[in-house]
């Protein structure tokens, strides 16, 4: 096997690492009452939207690509409210 397969490999394997130390110690200050279940639920909106879009769309890049389509103009859409409300306060 090439170095540079197993290098991927273990890249891999550290990213998903990573991912599971995340989502475990989210869940843990979710049950110490840490973090406000609404910030949870904005950060899992993406992964919920790009959940139905990939059973909906024909290919799952697809969805993918519409995903973040949405979500930077709902982030965009977020941000000009916020200065607009900043403005006239």
């Amino acid at each position: 096997m090439n170095l540079v397969v197993i290098a991927i490999y273990i890249v891999l394997g550290l990213i998903g690492l990573g991912l599971l130390g995340m989502l475990l110690f989210g869940v843990r200050s979710l049950v110490f009452g840490k973090v406000n279940p609404l910030t949870i639920a904005f950060v899992c909106a993406p992964f919920v939207l790009l959940l139905v879009l990939g059973f909906i769309l024909p290919s799952w890049a697809e969805a993918g690509i519409v995903t973040v389509a949405i979500t930077l103009a709902v982030s965009l859409c977020a941000l000009f409210g916020s200065g607009i409300k900043g403005l006239f306060s």
